[in-house]
């Protein structure tokens, strides 16, 4: 496949995507049938086109076609082939491509899998797809064309940058950029409905599906970023408040929201105007972040700042797509008509709330991410927002939504007893409360902030339980019965429950490694030795070892700690400080051994400078980390158990087919 046959199949994707975005909506606008069914065929198309590009420039990359300038800027012939694939994206003009091929995927699965929507929704949904399609083919074509040639090709190439060669970085980008895109449909959904000037229970059915399957991939893209940041860089941390961490977890907030927000669409027709600003601020977030990324604002391992004026470009999409947006909001919200009342103490008081807290906690990393940006591009110098604002800002917001969603599940819907939920509640409430008390015990002189944090993951977990036991009537009638009930409740509850307890082992994680974790660093010699939570670090040799395309310096740790019978062997660390002579670029890789209660972490680096014969050596004793992978985890697969109950899968209730009348032969 030539580079060629790529750049004509993304120029008439573009083409497609010029009559998917407007056939469609003026047969819309004028009730066309005809003219709303090109809607589906154009979308499926330009998903095709695209991967005919898409799959081009994987090629490129496989057979190292040299004469492709992305391909020799970011590949090699000595680099394994996961990485020459996953090399496709890991440059600004291959990115751009995989971010259009995930928008077109959303585009032709709403085509396949949405033929139950209304014609005139499902024509402007597509519609509005096409013209996000449309900004960035555009873009992609004209200022970041990936199939550029070069001449005379160099005989290799410069190779991918190493910190992007790692199996946690050739996945990430994939899973981030689905639940980035993903939102791009449910935006596209917002912006039809207020066109039409109606939302209902109805719409929010069709929109919960593609909310959570975007919701779903942003948290584990988000989690393997961080958990590739955590190994792959060797600092001893999962998370930094990076801006580039933050313009992932700014959708992802607010995405939350969202998510929440159109349950009460559906089950009480209220809160309507504020689900679709949800949806048009999640995806508004994401174009923020790509906006952020691409501009040259920051120079990050993330980044691709290299051309300003690909920002400026992106800029007016963000105007466009944004404000205009906005604009259609502030004059069609007033037309729809408000849902149900219902008590402040209630389930939908508590999604309200829960909302407020998520929007605000988002405005905050909004406002601690871009401020330092806009200080220094007004000339105002340069100031860093790094983990002290955000512990003060951001954390205080978490604790009073981690008390909601403890009773939120137990609350009816539109009003509720509060005497009477307090006393469902007991249970849960001793269970927390014994717990901080012990943690306090236990951790004598620790800050109060780790054992309010204690109580109230036990909450979150006795609360949730308890919202499960009530459903299935666990200990208030027969067993027999109870297995019935638990067998017979939807997967979306069993969804809702899996989440919520995935986030408070989450949390669990976070404290116990941002609370308690140990470290030690020292210039150790062969045959020296480190003591550390009480394991000890005997520190071996050094010893050089080759790959593929790199060098290191590999040492190896003895970790034992005493036992009845002597010190016990624990495990054999061997951290890696690795050079890529094509790149003249040194990384880390961290050595990590899992208790499943903590990581025991060593990392290696430069020789020391004033003891010959020595090297600087990182111990780290990390506490509870591997819970918050486990959560994070548990979060995406409520998710998935959510999407796979029947009333929320994509495609909506299943038509009642009709057996054929029996019809008597005539005589």
């Amino acid at each position: 496949m030539t580079p060629e046959l790529g750049l004509f199949a993304l120029i008439l994707a573009l083409a497609v995507a010029l009559v998917q975005g407007s056939v469609p909506v003026i047969g819309a606008a004028r009730g066309k049938p005809g003219w709303m069914a090109v809607a589906e065929p154009a979308a499926i198309a330009q998903f095709v086109c695209v991967a005919v590009a898409f799959g081009t420039l994987i090629w490129a990359y496989v057979v190292s076609d040299f004469t492709v300038a992305t391909v020799a800027a970011n590949s090699n012939s000595t680099i394994p082939l996961l990485y020459k694939i996953t090399g496709a994206w890991g440059n600004h003009e291959g990115s751009m491509v995989l971010w259009v091929q995930i928008l077109t995927l959303f585009g032709a699965a709403v085509a396949l899998f949405g033929r139950n929507l209304p014609p005139s929704l499902r024509a402007r949904t597509l519609g509005v797809q096409a013209w996000i399609s449309i900004g960035f083919l555009s873009f992609t074509i004209l200022t970041s064309n990936p199939f550029a040639r070069v001449f005379p090709p160099p005989a290799d190439g410069n190779d991918l940058n190493p910190l992007l060669q790692d199996p946690g970085l050739a996945f990430h980008p994939p899973m981030l950029y689905t639940g980035y895109v993903g939102f791009s449909i449910v935006f596209a959904f917002a912006v039809a409905a207020l066109l039409e000037g109606r939302v209902d229970a109805a719409w929010a059915r069709w929109v919960r599906p593609w909310t959570l399957a975007a919701w779903c991939f942003l948290t584990a893209g988000i989690a393997l970023g961080s958990w590739w940041a955590y190994y792959e860089l060797g600092w001893g941390g999962w998370w930094f408040w990076d801006p580039v961490e933050n313009i992932s977890f700014m959708p992802w907030l607010v995405g939350t929201a969202l998510l929440h927000s159109a349950i009460v669409v559906e089950k009480r027709n209220a809160l309507k105007a504020w689900t679709i600003l949800l949806a048009i601020l999640t995806f508004s977030l994401s174009l923020i972040g790509t906006f952020v990324v691409r501009s040259g604002l920051i120079t990050s391992v993330h980044s691709f700042a290299v051309d300003p004026s690909r920002g400026l470009y992106i800029l007016l999409l963000l105007a466009v797509a944004i404000g205009g947006s906005l604009l259609l909001f502030a004059i069609r919200a007033p037309v729809l008509k408000p849902g149900g009342l219902f008590a402040p103490v209630s389930r939908e008081g508590g999604l309200v709330l829960n909302n407020l807290l998520l929007a605000t906690a988002a405005a905050t990393v909004f406002i601690g991410t871009l401020y330092p940006l806009f200080l220094e591009a007004l000339g105002g110098g340069r100031v860093s927002v790094g983990p002290p604002f955000y512990n003060l800002t951001f954390v205080p917001l978490m604790m009073p939504l981690v008390l909601v969603m403890g009773a939120g599940l137990l609350l009816p819907w539109k009003r509720a007893d509060l005497a009477g939920l307090l006393g469902r509640l007991k249970v849960a409430l001793a269970l927390a409360v014994a717990a901080a008390l012990v943690a306090l015990w236990l951790y004598d002189g620790t800050p109060i902030m780790p054992i309010l944090w204690t109580g109230l993951i036990v909450w979150l977990v006795a609360g949730t339980l308890t919202e499960w036991a009530e459903r299935v009537r666990l200990f208030r009638a027969p067993l027999a019965e109870s297995w019935r009930r638990a067998r017979l409740l939807p997967r979306s509850a069993y969804g809702a429950t899996v989440a919520h307890l995935g986030l408070a082992i989450a949390i669990a994680g976070m404290v116990g490694a941002g609370s308690f974790k140990q470290e030690s660093v020292e210039a150790l010699s062969p045959g020296q030795s480190i003591d550390l939570a009480g394991y000890h670090y005997l520190f071996k040799d050094v010893e050089r070892v080759q790959g593929p395309n790199w060098v290191a310096d590999q040492g190896t740790f003895e970790v034992t700690r005493p036992g009845p019978n002597g010190a016990e062997l624990v495990t054999t660390l061997q951290p890696q400080r690795r050079f890529y002579p094509v790149t003249r670029r040194n990384t880390t890789e961290a050595a990590i051994h899992t208790t499943g209660f903590a990581d025991l972490y060593a990392v290696i680096g430069d020789p020391a400078e004033n003891k010959a014969g020595a090297w600087v050596v990182r111990i780290y004793q990390e506490p509870m980390v591997p819970w918050l992978w486990v959560g994070a985890l548990t979060m995406m697969l409520g998710g998935l158990l959510s999407l796979s109950d029947r009333r929320l899968r994509v495609g909506a209730p299943r038509r009642a087919v009709r057996a054929p009348a029996l019809v008597q032969p005539a005589e």
